[in-house]
This record gives C-alpha cells, structure tokens and sequence, in this order.
C-alpha cells in the first residue's frame, strides 16, 4: 500500500489535479534548445535532469523545462558531456572529447495566448574553448576539455513564470550524508515494490506516485481539464497494456538530484535507447517491434522519516 497522498485515486486524480491549475493573460512555454557536436550528454535544470541525449553525437533539437522552473527568477542549467566513441556518423573511434566537440544552448519561450507570433530569444550560451594563435591575422580555438572523458559545466538562466509550484522534496534529508551502500539497498528494495505495482496493474497506487509530478507538470503547462484528463486516459492505457513487461532492476548506478535532496537509481548501460534513463523501465512488444519506456520517479525521505517518497 502506498501511503503518499492518501486521497488521490486513478478516478479521481485528473479531478484533483485539474483544480490547481490556473491560466494567465500570458503563457509562456520555456525551452533550452540545443546543437551538439561530437559528444552526448545529460542537461540538468535546478539539478534535476531536463534531457539525455545518447541518440547521435552531433544535432539539434530542445527541451521544455516549465516543469522544474518551480518559481520566478535565476534557475541554473548544467550540462555533462561525454565522447562521441564508436558512431555510425563517423569512421573515427572517438574515446575522448575532440577539439571540436562543442555544446551550444539557447533559451527561448512561445506564448500560448499569442499564437503565431515568433519565439522569444533571451541568451545563447557555448562550451568554451581556448585560443591558439596561429599567426598575427588567424586563430584557432578549441574545446577547453580536449582529450578527457568527461567534462560538465553550468551557466545561469532567468525566467518569469506566474505560477508557483510546490517542492515536496524542499525540505527533504541531504541523502548524500547518509551511508551510501545502505540507502542503496533500501533504494533497490523500493524500486522493486514499485516495479511490482506497475507490473501488476495497481491504477490507485500508480496515481498516488504520479500525482506530485504531474501536477506540477499540468500546471506549469496551463494544462485543461479536458487535456490533464486525456494524458491520464493515455497514461492508464499504456501500463494496463497487456503486452508491457517491467525490466529488472539492474545494471544500474545510483545518482543523486535537487543537491541530494532527491535520488534514483541510473542505468549504467552503453546501449543509446537506455543509457541515462531511470532504471524503472518497461518493454512493449508488438508487430512492428520492441519499444522502451522509462518511468521516471525520484525519490527522497522527509525530515524526520526513514522511508522513501516518490517524486
């Protein structure tokens, strides 16, 4: 039985949600947009992770982050980077970032109450790189982490939201003074619980973990009842797939989030479709192949509690 929000069931969850959500003269839609080039990486927002990308080493695409901008003001972005390695894209074996492995971000926003109307560009922000000067007319710059496997960096963004949204986590335990084999194991032993609920089709107590998450996430999207109400119908829809099978919990790490207010359990795992995901993840398999998906809970202890909450 799980006892975080007691009230909340899959009837009624879309309901409660729905009567938190508000909506504003203006709507803005946040997103850090990216190009990456010989490298993959992991892109945080508040220490919370945004995005991964492990599906090509060089590209561009972007992520909404509305819903870890908890309130107004100065949000930190960090990044880490690792090496492109053995690619499709390139003959060479990349084992290490290369001169010209690089990672550019741009914040930018889309009103949803001034449709066609173009994005807002607010700052640009790139990896540096240091300077080698050829001669007195031409320079050569490359990536200041040439030669290494890892490299992470950060930079600081300011955003205007009109909601608040709640952080149960906030006043949490720093997880990272606890003994660390310890709260593996018990971080392992709940993880196996709650592949079992998902596993087993339990819709209550699958609400009940939702709930925090995706209220903030339908309210930082301004989210209609109608619409909070559909993504639930399609949530419940995909774990009640007769066809979904739960992974082991296993070839994992063990990361610490929100400065180790909040932790998971990683996969460890070199192949892209689950590298950098949460290691509670689920399998599909239909006529046209094999799908993953990944569940992706947090979870931290209250002051005062010994046991894990889900986030």
């Amino acid at each position: 039985m799980i006892t975080q929000n007691p009230t909340i069931t899959a009837d009624n969850i879309s309901e409660e949600i729905a009567k938190q959500v508000k909506n504003y003269s203006s709507e803005k839609i946040y997103a850090i947009s990216f190009t990456n080039n010989k490298c993959y990486f992991d892109l945080y927002l508040n220490d919370i992770k945004v995005h991964r990308n492990f599906n090509g080493p060089r590209g561009n695409s972007a992520a909404e982050i509305n819903n870890v901008v908890f309130k107004n003001g100065s949000q930190k972005i960090s990044y880490k980077m690792y090496p492109a390695g053995k690619t499709e894209e390139y003959d060479e074996i990349y084992n290490t970032l290369t001169d010209d492995s690089y990672l550019e971000f741009e914040l930018n926003s889309y009103d949803l109450k001034k449709e066609g109307e173009d994005d807002e560009v607010y700052m640009k922000y790139k990896t540096p790189t240091t300077e080698l000067k050829i001669s007195e007319q031409y320079s050569e710059h490359k990536f200041i982490a040439t030669g290494k496997t890892y490299y992470e960096g950060s930079f600081t963004i300011n955003v205007e939201v009109p909601y608040k949204l709640d952080q149960p986590f906030e006043n949490a335990q720093d997880l990272k003074k606890l003994d660390k084999k310890e709260l593996e194991a018990k971080l392992v032993k709940k993880y196996r619980e709650i592949k079992d609920i998902y596993q087993n089709k339990e819709y209550d107590n699958i609400a009940k973990l939702a709930f925090d998450n995706l209220k903030n996430t339908f309210i930082s999207s301004y989210e209609s009842k109608e619409e909070i109400k559909n993504s639930w119908q399609k949530l419940i829809k995909l774990y009640g797939d007769s066809k979904i099978e739960m992974l082991p919990i296993e070839n994992y790490k063990l990361e610490f989030f929100a400065d180790g207010k909040l932790v998971a359990l990683m996969t460890n795992s070199n192949d892209k479709k689950r590298r950098g995901r949460n290691a509670l993840c689920g399998k599909i398999v239909k006529d046209k192949g094999e799908s993953t998906f990944e569940i992706k809970h947090y979870f931290y202890i209250p002051q005062g509690k010994t046991e894990f909450n889900v986030y």
